[in-house]
């Protein structure tokens, strides 16, 4: 992943760049933008071009050859979830004393260390910060700089105050990146130490013309919908999975008619039941509530009057049918009904009867 590579928001990119050919890169820098955005992925293009060692020029400007060994050890820290699966697993082998101290970091090349958070809290812990301030001490090799990339901002206020030492005067070879969704998130004295970087969401119909160049056999109805439902986010467009959603949707719209029109409960029931216990059922039970929330969210813009912000384009007729027979105060109870489901998950309820449930206590509207 290098810049030449990355996809869309080029004038984010080219300020990057820039910054780099006039060695007026900031130290400190927070890269925002929704999620899927392609933060991380801007963040290891970053890391590449301070680093390669066959540097490469994109548009005039500095970028990375992709293909070096510098380059290949940054990239291989793109697959991110699974650097972290495996830096989870190696802590539970150690032994308990060990485990308590030890904080997940994953470092594929020597000069770029990631700060995801830390496991089972999701937050930047002070240990994680240590870490940041032992490593910074020590210099890079001649000509190369050093980049922390935290993915997620999202701090422990002990770890938020360590890190604001380091912000304040940071060596002149380091780099701080902090990706955030909703840079508020960040104490505002963080902020105010960096320099902010915004990849908007992009255009639906620049999605789709991304969608048909990497899927020439998909439909234009299809290439419309993951436009719609990836929300901007070029990662998410990319990665979607457009059978798995429709076949939650499927599901999500058999409970919703059988909540608002059909009184036979006979094909929920059915339906129901293939959502049994186990980590697959838990993530088909996840994947049915996402796609019913977009529905609930649709229903609402079709109440409101904007059905062109509606995500699900390709099954509006029947959205706005059932639209059409519920009121807005019912949407907003079945959401917070929803939000009970995922709750009894967390206390690993019987999901097939939770389901049920949701469909009966809809319908008693």
């Amino acid at each position: 992943m290098n810049f030449r590579s990355f996809l869309g928001n080029h004038a984010t990119v080219r300020h990057l760049q820039e910054a780099v050919a006039s060695g007026r890169l900031p130290h400190a820098i927070l890269l925002t933008g929704p999620r899927g955005a392609g933060k991380y992925s801007l963040a290891l293009a970053l890391a590449q071009t301070l680093n390669c060692l066959d540097p490469q020029t994109s548009n005039g400007l500095p970028d990375a050859c992709d293909i070096c060994q510098n380059c290949t050890q940054i990239a291989s820290a793109l697959d991110l979830d699974a650097r972290v699966a495996e830096a989870v697993e190696a802590r539970e082998d150690l032994r308990d004393v060990d485990r308590k101290d030890t904080r997940i970091l994953i470092q594929t090349h020597p000069n770029v260390l990631v700060l995801p958070p830390d496991p089972p809290q999701m937050l930047v812990k002070v240990g994680q910060i240590r870490t940041l301030i032992h490593n910074v001490q020590h210099h890079p090799e001649k000509g190369q700089r050093k980049i922390y990339i935290f993915p997620q901002s999202t701090f422990m206020s002990e770890a938020a105050n360590a890190l604001l030492k380091v912000l304040e005067e940071p060596p002149e070879y380091a780099h701080l990146l902090l990706l955030a969704e909703n840079p508020s998130d960040l104490l505002a004295t963080i902020r105010s130490r960096t320099s902010t970087l915004h990849l908007p969401a992009l255009p639906s119909a620049d999605l789709e013309q991304l969608l048909a160049e990497r899927h020439p056999d998909w439909k234009p109805e299809r290439r419309l919908l993951v436009a719609r439902l990836a929300e901007g986010a070029v990662g998410r467009a990319i990665s979607f999975n457009a059978e798995a959603y429709t076949a939650s949707r499927k599901d999500a719209l058999l409970l919703l008619r059988t909540a608002v029109a059909e009184p036979d409960h006979s094909a929920l029931f059915h339906m129901t039941e293939t959502y049994r216990a186990g980590a697959d059922g838990q993530q088909k039970t996840q994947g049915l509530l996402r796609a019913l929330y977009t529905l609930l969210e649709d229903m609402m813009l079709l109440q409101g009057g904007m059905p062109g912000m509606a995500r699900n384009v390709d099954i509006l007729p029947e959205l706005r049918h059932l639209a059409d027979n519920v009121s807005f105060e019912w949407i907003e109870s079945a959401t917070h009904r929803m939000a009970e489901v995922e709750s009894g998950m967390r206390r690993n309820l019987l999901r097939s009867l939770s389901l049920d449930a949701l469909a009966s206590r809809m319908q008693s509207r």
